[in-house]
């Protein structure tokens, strides 16, 4: 019996206009009408993932920041940080990326040191609560998630400047604008043992969606995976199972459908 469905957001839930599937607020009723738990596992930060989900944020389970900040039913339950040393030696790594920009997500907000507009009308597609600092290094908070936003393309530019710390940390592509920057033990993958471990949930009992890279530990992870048709191709190949729509045509629904968890 299905107890737990868990979906990535960009490229997966959302369509490529960042929407929402029309039907989804009856979607999660009806989930929970019969006991099912519906949670997101993504890279936004959790104030902006409350102010999408706001009519039924304090019945979710959230893994934001890519699994570091865990929330249920309103309250923090887990925070997987980076080492404050670590922090500001990625900071000054990030500092030498061309044509790069550095996010500091924390439990309240993203912290910023650039007020280009460029940047920041990208970074607030994802991040509703940003605080532009005069200087990231003199932040005072838990950081969960450090994040690039490279306008040359993560994949061939900025991840290479982080190598020499994959003993340290983890960097992830997230797309092809952002790279995000986790402790060892911080993915997806972690926070949903986590989260069933603390809710009583088995692996068979959960399903869980994704298309991208920061989803690739929760992919390989869950006994019912469901890639994306649309998805990454190496999360194709770790994915168990594939949606037969895209994220453009309600896929994740179109699946939920398709199990009969929710009416058609």
């Amino acid at each position: 019996m299905i107890k737990l469905i868990v979906t990535d957001m960009d490229g997966t839930l959302l369509d490529d206009t960042r929407k929402l599937p029309d039907d989804i607020w009856k979607t999660i009723e009806e989930l929970h009408k019969k006991g099912i738990m519906f949670a997101v596992a993504s890279g936004r930060q959790y104030q902006t993932l409350a102010d999408i989900f706001d009519r039924v944020s304090d019945e979710m389970l959230f893994m934001a920041e890519n699994g570091t900040y865990l929330v249920y039913h309103g309250k923090p339950i887990a925070t997987n940080p980076i080492e404050k040393l670590l922090v500001k030696e990625l900071i000054e790594t990030g500092r030498k990326i061309p044509d790069a920009y550095i996010l500091l997500c924390g439990t309240k907000t993203a912290y910023a040191e650039s007020s280009d507009e460029r940047f920041l009308s990208h970074a607030r597609k994802y991040f509703n609560h940003i605080e532009i600092v005069d200087d990231l290094m003199e932040l005072d908070e838990e950081v969960l998630k450090y994040t690039i936003a490279d306008f040359r393309d993560p994949i061939h530019n900025s991840i290479h400047y982080f190598d020499s710390f994959r003993d340290r940390c983890k960097p992830a592509v997230s797309s092809d604008l952002w790279l995000d920057v986790m402790g060892l033990t911080a993915n997806k993958g972690t926070a949903l043992r986590t989260m069933q471990e603390k809710l009583g949930i088995s692996n068979d009992e959960t399903i869980v969606f994704g298309d991208y890279m920061n989803d690739f530990e929760m992919m390989q992870y869950a006994s019912n995976s469901y890639a994306m048709v649309n998805a990454h191709p190496e999360i194709l190949a770790v994915s168990k199972f594939v949606t037969r729509l895209d994220n453009n045509n309600n896929g994740v629904i179109d699946t939920l459908r398709s199990l009969e968890l929710v009416n058609g």
